[in-house]
């Protein structure tokens, strides 16, 4: 990788260079390459196996405010100027800008640290293959009632990124990302249910086994059989881990300097505001070694640093790229490219006290849809999961919709459990929140 890594760093040194000597003095060039391998098979027979290698510059130059940029898949010299240049002409014909520009000097990381995110694979295709057929073939065999397979698939990629400017940043970082998979298909009477289960890791070795994918993706895929509806009503509802990340997913929009400056975030002027329970916490570390979210720096060379984002309830920061921080008068907080690594604190109760404490109500382990407003917050999505009473499953259900505005929901949080999900980039146990509007038969 270190050869590639120069190969690429001198390409973008070369593309500021060349815009240099046209007179720009604001350019900054992301150059990227990823390669990899997917592999799936079905009942035992390869289904595809697909290699990927990408890559392309882009270059973006600012002139007197106006913003242009170009790309290229060509890193020879004649392609790189011809792009600069392509860039600085449409750079002419673009609309002023105040804002536009490159991140500030002071905000750039000058001591990138190691993170340990790159572990190439060594394992062959028949390899990756014998592994999703080994996960496929324990599954098959753990319950008569799954029938059916749509496979199991193994991927492994890697990549370079570099990034440079002409405030005199120029740094990359490698990466990796491998994962296995399993979707299975389950038959009892007349009805049919499909589900599936991953792990995923930096390190193929960190990867957790065949024999636990499998039988998650069993586990899931039959607790399904037998779904009912249930009445409308309001009641308590608890978000599995995976369900969990997507609904603080929606924070992460909400304090977003994109939202914020087009005021279009139902958090508008929330900072120093309480927005959760006072018991609550959110903290984000962009430097966990190995970490799914982990970065040095962020896309735009800016320091990433710890911080808290909820602290006893309250949202202590936005997330702002150079451009939102300029537009709203503010800081740049590291945020170009999105989030790393957020932690919310749990209460220490496992899925089976939060379960327990909630009694009655519905437990969602799926949502379908996209029926969030960010402007009013106002929250409705379809629904399928398990149905509790007296704090244990009572059967699974399926065809109802979830509704609620997302102000009130992050108020009306009750409990967060353990039972956090390691394979995201955010990491939160399941959520029991007070009541919500359920749509139902």
């Amino acid at each position: 990788m270190i050869e590639q890594k120069q190969m690429l760093e001198n390409a973008v040194n070369t593309a500021l260079n060349i815009a240099n000597d046209l007179g720009v003095t604001q350019a900054e060039v992301a150059l990227g390459k990823s390669a990899g391998i997917s592999v799936n098979t079905r009942l035992g027979e390869v289904e595809n196996i697909e290699f990927n290698h990408d890559g392309a510059m882009g270059i973006s130059v600012y002139v007197d405010h106006r913003k242009g940029s170009a790309s290229t898949a060509d890193l020879s010299e004649e392609a790189i100027a011809a792009s600069v240049k392509a860039a600085v002409d449409i750079a002419k014909y673009t609309s002023q800008d105040p804002y536009a520009g490159l991140l500030d000097k002071r905000y750039l990381e000058d001591n990138p640290i190691d993170l340990d995110l790159y572990h190439a694979s060594n394992k062959s295709t028949d390899d990756l293959l014998a592994l999703a057929k080994q996960c496929e073939d324990i599954a098959l065999g753990l319950d008569k009632r799954i029938v059916n397979s749509d496979g199991a698939g193994v991927n492994s990629h890697t990549s370079l990124q570099v990034y440079g400017n002409s405030n005199g940043f120029l740094e990359s970082y490698g990466s990796s990302r491998h994962s296995l998979s399993c979707v299975l298909i389950a038959q009892e009477n007349d009805e049919m249910q499909r589900d599936y289960s991953y792990t995923s890791a930096r390190d193929m070795n960190e990867l957790l086994s065949p024999q636990w994918v499998a039988e998650q993706a069993v586990k899931r895929t039959v607790e399904r059989l037998g779904a009912r509806k249930i009445p409308t009503q309001e009641s308590p509802v608890i978000f599995s881990p995976e369900m969990a990340s997507g609904l603080f997913g929606h924070l992460v929009s909400a304090i977003s300097g994109g939202s914020l400056y087009k005021k279009s975030s139902f958090l508008l002027d929330s900072i120093d505001t309480q927005i959760f329970p006072d018991w609550m916490s959110i903290s984000e570390d962009p430097h966990i070694i190995k970490g799914i979210a982990s970065s040095p720096f962020d896309s735009e060379g800016g320091r990433t640093v710890k911080r808290n984002i909820i602290d006893n309830g309250f949202l202590q920061t936005y997330l702002l790229t150079g451009y939102a921080a300029r537009k709203m008068g503010l800081e740049s907080t590291g945020h170009a490219g999105g989030i790393h690594n957020w932690f919310v604190k749990d209460g220490g109760l496992d899925l089976a006290g939060l379960l327990k404490e909630m009694g009655t109500g519905l437990f969602v382990t799926e949502l379908m849809g996209q029926g969030v407003n960010m402007v009013t917050g106002d929250y409705s999505r379809g629904a399928a999961g398990f149905w509790i009473e007296n704090g244990v499953i009572a059967y699974p259900v399926h065809e109802v919709t979830i509704a609620g505005n997302l102000k009130e929901m992050f108020m009306d949080i009750s409990a967060i459990g353990c039972d956090t999900d390691p394979r995201s980039s955010l990491k939160t146990g399941s959520i029991l929140i007070k009541k919500m509007k359920i749509a139902g038969a």
